[in-house]
């Protein structure tokens, strides 16, 4: 913007408005200023006279000279840098202001006081979350009282009636097996053949004793093979493989408690059996719960500890010192110490078997069938290998009678 804009004219010696005209002897640079036409004329902005930068006065008129980027024809001055000797100048930093600080709380440059927020005090502290027992304790409760309820009655009114509850057991054990193994690996066990042979299987253990369980294990074997004969040979050998095993795995190792339930006092050994494996579980996971603190298997079950392991075999080593003294005839309480320290073995050991299986399909339960337990398969994993180790003891302490 040029200095004609302003309305008055360069190097000349007006200064302000006047009613006699210009000066003598100036060159004519603009329109005659008029008084009485001030009044039509856009007035001067006003500019506030601030020495820039230590003040360079102009010589001519005593005024400060204007500064500002709308003024300034020369670029800032900087103090003299020298680059061998001087480091860079940089300009110091406000630090951040804290959700407490204000500036006139304190200087500029200083520290923060309080670079912490303070909790509100108005508001309640949060309650320390509680450890977590990892299922629904209630359900689970719920459905172990309605089971043992339904297989005590069973046991002691008839005894044909809890093979039923055996078999039934085994099958839908079975389902649940041969279900997550199509869905999690493609491996199709011919499920037909393994319900009928695992049902005959717990029926001919209970009538004929060991002779009748192997018997119905080999020919259910051999209807595994059969029946998958019917579809293409694609995968034949890695499905007759998985159903001979979950026939193994499942009802023949079921048979045992069958077995167990022909004695004369058969419904005590069965008494028994459960007994100690449930006092098994539960010790573990009470003690486990509380006090673990050392994984027993991290890469097969994480939740597994030293400590639930110390609290299974001392919790069942005392049961089973009372169910040998007073449930089971000529029984004694030494070897129900032995007893007890087998099962929580047994149990342990067959409850880290079912946990590498679940690892390997990738899932956490083999069912849903029972709210906070699982499937029947994720209730019968400390159960059906301690089954024959149970069966063994009493036979070897007492006798089959």
């Amino acid at each position: 913007m040029n200095d004609s804009s302003w309305g008055a004219p360069p190097h000349t010696g007006y200064w302000g408005p006047t009613d006699q005209g210009p000066v003598q002897g100036a060159a004519p640079a603009g329109p005659t200023y008029d008084a009485h036409d001030a009044q039509h004329t856009r007035p001067m902005p006003i500019v506030p006279e601030v020495p820039a930068h230590g003040g360079d006065q102009d010589d001519d008129r005593g005024a400060a000279r204007l500064g500002g980027p709308l003024f300034r024809e020369e670029p800032p001055r900087t103090p003299p840098y020298d680059a061998q000797r001087t480091p860079p100048y940089h300009p110091p930093q406000a630090p951040a202001l804290g959700p407490y600080d204000t500036p006139q709380a304190r200087p500029y440059g200083a520290a923060p006081q309080n670079p912490e927020p303070m909790p509100d005090s108005s508001q309640p502290a949060p309650a320390p979350q509680k450890k977590s027992a990892g299922r629904d304790l209630s359900a689970a409760i719920g459905v172990g009282v309605g089971l043992g309820a339904v297989i005590v009655a069973s046991l002691f009114i008839v005894k044909a009636v809890f093979v039923g509850v055996i078999a039934v057991a085994v099958v839908v054990g079975l389902w649940e097996l041969t279900k997550r193994l199509d869905e999690r690996k493609g491996i199709k066990a011919p499920l037909v053949p393994l319900a009928l042979g695992g049902a005959a299987m717990v029926v001919s253990g209970y009538v004929r004793g060991a002779e009748g369980a192997w018997v119905a294990m080999a020919l259910t074997a051999l209807g595994v093979l059969v029946w998958r004969m019917t579809e293409p040979p694609e995968g034949y050998l890695k499905d007759v493989t998985a159903g001979i095993f979950a026939a193994f795995y499942v009802p023949f190792l079921a048979t045992f408690v069958a077995m167990m339930l022909t004695a004369d006092d058969g419904h005590r050994r069965v008494l028994t059996f459960l007994l100690l494996t449930v006092v098994s579980d539960t010790g573990a996971y009470a003690i486990g719960w509380r006090f673990g603190k050392h994984k027993l298997a991290p890469r097969i079950s994480p939740g597994k500890t030293r400590e639930g392991l110390l609290g299974a075999v001392s919790f069942a080593m005392a049961a089973g010192a009372l169910c040998m003294q007073f449930l089971i005839d000529d029984g004694t309480w030494w070897q129900g110490l032995i007893l007890g320290f087998a099962v929580a073995a047994s149990a342990t050991l067959g409850d880290l078997g079912e946990s590498m299986i679940k690892r390997d399909l990738g899932i956490k339960d083999m069912g849903t069938l029972l709210p906070g337990h699982g499937g029947i398969m994720d209730r019968l994993d400390s159960l059906l290998p301690t089954a024959p180790v149970v069966w063994l003891l009493l036979v070897v302490f007492v006798g089959s009678g």
